[in-house]
C-alpha cells in the first residue's frame, strides 16, 4: 500500500526534489551564498519532508486499505473514519452506492422468493390434473393406445419434476437430510416410474450392487438419477441399460449407469452438463424434446452432495455415467455448513 501512495504523491515527490536541487543550483552560481548553510536546509527540509510523507501516508492508507479490503457481503465499514474532504467525498459515494446495491439485492431475493413460491404452487397444482389423467389413462381399454399416452404422460411428469427440482436448487441446503441409502429401492423406485416408457421402447435393467449402500440425501440423489436414468431410457432402444455399484481403490463408491443406445459425440461430452445444451449433433439438436436441463440440474445437484459424475460415451456405443460418492468425513464439510 505504501507504493501505491508513493506512486499517487509522486507529483510532490519531484516537485520537492526539483526544489532542493534548484536551491543547490543557485547556491552554486552565487559564490556569495554559504553552500554548507545550503546543504544544512536541504537536509533538515528532507528530513521535515520525509517525515511529513510518511505521517499522510499511515493516514491515507488506512482508510484506502479499508475499501481495498471490503468484502461486499459484509458491513460497510472503514478501518477509520474520513479525515479528509476527499475522502469524505469518495466514502460518501461508496455507501452511497453499496446501500443501492443492498436494496436491489433485497428487492431481486424476494422477487426469486415470491417467483419460486408460485411455481411451487403451480407444481403442486398441476400435479393433480397429472394424477387424475394417469388413472384415466390406466383405464382405457384401447392397448395400443395406452402405452403411447402413458410414455407421453410420463414426459410432462418429468418436465414438471425438473421444474420443481429447478426451483428448490438455490435453498438446497435447507432441505437435505444425509443419511446412509439403499441403493436397491431406491433404483427400483425410477425405474418403476419409467416403466411405460421400457416397455414402449423394448428396454430391459440389469443392476449388479456390490455396493448396496451410499451416503447420500435419498431425494436428491433420486432425483439425479432420475435424469440419469430417463436421459438413458431416451436415447436407447431394443436393449438393456446396466447400473452397478462398486467401491474403488481408494475407498470411495461408485455408481455406474451404463446404456446401448446413440452415444455422444467426442465434441459435445465436455459439454453435456451446460445448462440448455441440447448436443449440435443433428436429429438430436433438431430434438425440440429436449431441453438440456436435466443432466444440468443433476450436475448442479450432485456439486452440492459432494458427488462427481464422470461420463464417458462414443457415438453409437452408448453411454456411461459414473457417480463417485463421497466418504463419510468428506460429507461432515455438507452437514456443518
Amino acid at each position: 500500500m505504501i507504493r501505491t501512495f508513493l506512486r499517487e504523491r509522486l507529483s510532490w515527490l519531484v516537485f520537492f526534489a526539483a526544489s532542493q536541487l534548484l536551491i543547490l543550483l543557485v547556491a552554486w552560481l552565487d559564490r556569495s551564498v554559504p553552500l554548507g548553510s545550503l546543504l544544512y536546509i536541504v537536509l533538515l527540509s528532507s528530513l521535515a519532508f520525509l517525515a511529513f510523507l510518511l505521517w499522510r501516508a499511515s493516514r491515507e492508507t488506512a482508510f484506502y486499505r479499508s475499501l481495498r479490503d471490503y468484502d461486499p457481503a459484509g458491513d460497510l465499514a472503514p478501518g477509520r473514519e474520513p479525515s479528509s474532504p476527499f475522502e469524505r467525498i469518495v466514502w460518501d459515494a461508496v455507501a452511497l452506492q453499496d446501500d443501492r446495491y443492498r436494496t436491489e439485492a433485497s428487492a431481486r431475493r424476494m422477487e426469486l422468493t415470491r417467483e419460486k413460491d408460485e411455481l411451487l404452487s403451480w407444481v403442486h397444482e398441476i400435479k393433480t390434473p397429472l394424477t387424475t389423467l394417469q388413472l384415466m389413462i390406466d383405464r382405457l381399454d384401447d392397448e395400443s393406445a395406452r402405452p403411447r399416452l402413458m410414455a407421453e404422460w410420463l414426459r410432462v411428469h418429468l418436465l414438471v419434476d425438473q421444474q420443481l427440482h429447478r426451483k428448490r436448487l438455490p435453498f438446497m441446503h435447507n432441505d437435505l437430510a444425509v443419511a446412509t441409502v439403499p441403493l436397491e429401492p431406491l433404483l427400483n423406485a425410477e425405474i418403476q416410474s419409467l416403466r411405460s416408457w421400457c416397455m414402449q421402447k423394448h428396454i430391459g435393467f440389469d443392476i449388479s450392487l456390490d455396493e448396496p449402500e451410499v451416503l447420500s440425501d435419498a431425494k436428491w440423489l433420486g432425483f439425479i438419477l432420475r435424469q440419469i436414468l430417463s436421459n438413458a431410457v431416451k436415447y436407447s432402444s431394443d436393449s438393456d441399460i446396466t447400473v452397478e455399484s462398486f467401491r474403488r481403490s481408494d475407498g470411495h463408491v461408485a455408481l455406474r449407469v451404463q446404456d446401448q443406445g446413440r452415444g455422444i459425440s467426442a465434441k459435445d461430452l465436455p459439454r453435456i452438463f451446460e445448462q440448455g445444451f441440447t448436443s449440435t449433433a443433428g436429429s438430436r439438436h433438431r430434438d425440440q424434446a429436449s431441453s438440456g436441463m436435466g443432466l444440468y440440474l443433476a450436475a448442479q445437484a450432485a456439486e452440492r452432495l459432494l458427488i462427481t459424475i464422470e461420463a464417458e460415451s462414443e457415438p453409437g456405443a452408448g453411454s456411461a455415467f459414473t457417480l463417485h460418492f463421497p466418504q463419510k468425513n468428506d460429507l461432515l464439510r455438507l452437514t456443518n455448513r
